[in-house]
């Protein structure tokens, strides 16, 4: 073994497969940048394009993260998809590159001895004892009342003759090629980030449970921290990795002094946006509780079907054997939590009703756990590897086809049943050349007083990306932040354009044009009827009844 091959002092963890991993993350970059600007923006895209340009410390729907990464991306690479997903480009290889370092956190013993753990055969900082007790779960020098039981021999394997840079690279590729994986890294939403930061997370919890070092409370925090910026769902997996350390362990590192300092660090990161959400009523739990009332039952109903789809049938093995080899193998005692972690968090989405994706990224430690064991099998014979490329070939082709723009729009029927977001990222210059047709149309003395007023903040973003060149003032709308930022004034007393079904708030309404989606796309919008209707009296009060929020 090579010196760059040996593990490092006193980590017990054999190095990074640099070379096979980095070529892993090129092909991942590649093909995500060459698929990022076909279709076009997502509606949510489109709401961060105009909150970005608004940059708040917080808004009703979000916190401020990825309208700040989106603004950066656009004001350096341009307001284009492909300038703008370079962020969820790198999320993705981001991602990629953690579960490949979950993977080598989750190494066998070191050497070749099956009966001796990891932690004991390296000394650790002082006094020539190990960071961590990995058969006992408890950090080294911890007192016992009786000598430490047996390991039986069969169930401690010894580390790959490789240090594990199989496994590290078979969870890199498994994470990257993924269905959930390229449907959220293609386009930027909160969940990309949310994905980056979750599997962050878990590595730093993987190392503090490892080698019981209370320390890396610190930076667990400042993680949490950053993904309460994002969203507020990283409080689900710090919950479930609380619940599952309590019940599995380590409980150790749950008393330690250090935790309450990575919570501090958490509340300091996240204090401008939690303090933004108690200044305007926290509307954030008004719009979790509107997803749970509105889609909570077919939420429910999804849950565990999706997992499947999301994480792609050929992985399900994968995942299984992770889940053994975590629970099963004396050595991994200590990572014991994190086959818990998964479904704790899916028990809380089911009983809130949360969206089935809530619960994928806790699945990427288990996929990293079965990378070896899915290594050792592979090694058992030419036949099984041929069933595992075909398995495999085929497991890529429906991610790709179901996560990437691969087919042409009007291909796209079947691949909607799997992934909604592919058909709204189609028909949005087409939304703009509906409505621009219908704004010409008014009499050119009501233009002046008339309000372009929209239904959801798709159509808003929209409408303010593409409809300057096409000759449309600024949207308004009462959808989520867009009703933060104001009514038309009350001196716009003209008519009313209508996009969508909000005409129903409004008195006096008469369609005036309806929208198709190019190629007969069948996504939200198409069908969405523009309409003219009357001003209200006063817009200034009629505003508060036009909010709505999910």
């Amino acid at each position: 073994m090579s010196t760059r091959e040996r593990t490092r002092a006193g980590s017990g963890l054999p190095a990074v497969a640099w070379g096979p991993v980095a070529v892993v993350l090129a092909v991942q970059a590649a093909v995500l940048t060459a698929f990022s600007g076909r279709y076009g923006f997502h509606r949510d895209e489109l709401y961060f394009l105009v909150a970005g340009q608004r940059l708040d410390w917080g808004y009703v729907d979000q916190p401020p993260l990825t309208p700040a990464l989106t603004r950066l991306a656009t004001d350096l690479l341009g307001a284009t998809p492909m300038g703008l997903r370079v962020v969820a480009t790198l999320c993705g290889v981001g991602t990629a590159l953690l579960v490949a370092l979950i993977a080598r956190e989750l190494v066998g013993p070191v050497g070749g001895s099956p009966g001796v753990s990891a932690a004991r055969l390296h000394a650790g900082r002082t006094g020539g004892q190990p960071e961590y007790d990995q058969v006992r779960g408890l950090p080294a020098g911890t007192p016992s009342e009786k000598p430490d039981p047996p390991i039986p021999q069969t169930n401690l394997r010894p580390r790959p003759p490789d240090g594990g840079r199989a496994a590290q690279v078979l969870a890199a590729a498994a994470t990257a090629l993924g269905t959930f994986v390229l449907v959220v890294t293609h386009m930027v939403s909160t969940t990309s980030i949310d994905l980056v930061v979750w599997t962050a997370l878990a590595l730093v919890l993987l190392r503090l449970t490892r080698t019981g070092d209370g320390r890396w409370w610190v930076p667990a925090g400042l993680l949490a921290g950053i993904g309460l910026q994002n969203k507020w769902l990283v409080l689900l997996l710090c919950a479930g990795w609380a619940v599952a350390l309590a019940i599995v362990g380590p409980r150790r590192v749950l008393r330690s002094g250090w935790l309450l300092v990575g919570v501090l660090a958490a509340l300091a990161v996240a204090a401008p946006s939690l303090v933004w959400q108690a200044a305007n009523g926290w509307p954030q739990l008004d719009l979790a509780s509107g997803i749970s009332e509105s889609d909570g039952g077919e939420n429910r109903v999804l849950l565990v079907p999706m997992q499947v789809a999301f994480l792609s049938p050929v992985l399900v093995p994968t995942l299984v054997a992770g889940v053994r080899r975590v629970w099963r193998e004396p050595g991994l005692r200590w990572a014991r939590a994190s086959v818990l972690v998964y479904p704790v968090v899916a028990v809380v989405a089911l009983v809130l009703g949360g969206k089935p994706y809530y619960v994928v990224p806790p699945a990427f430690v288990l996929l990293a756990a079965g990378a070896e064991p899915t290594v050792r099998w592979l090694a058992g014979g030419a036949a099984r590897r041929a069933w595992a490329a075909v398995a495999a070939g085929v497991g890529v082709a429906v991610s790709a086809v179901v996560g990437l723009p691969v087919l042409p729009a009007a291909q796209l029927g079947p691949v909607l049943a799997m992934n909604q977001e592919a058909g709204e990222q189609v028909g949005w210059p087409e939304l703009a050349d509906t409505v621009a047709t219908a704004w010409s149309a008014l009499p050119a003395d009501e233009r002046a007083s008339a309000v372009l007023f929209t239904s959801n903040y798709g159509q808003a973003g929209a409408l303010d990306h593409y409809g300057p060149e096409r000759g449309l003032p600024p949207a308004h709308s009462g959808h989520m932040s867009y009703a933060d930022w104001g009514p038309p004034p009350d001196t716009a007393t003209g008519p009313v354009l209508v996009v969508g079904e909000a005409a129903a708030r409004f008195t006096g309404c008469a369609p005036v044009a309806t929208h198709r989606s190019p190629d007969g796309v069948d996504n939200d919008e198409d069908g969405t009827v523009v309409s003219r209707c009357a001003a209200p009296p006063s817009w200034s009060r009629a505003w508060p009844a036009l909010r709505h929020g999910y």
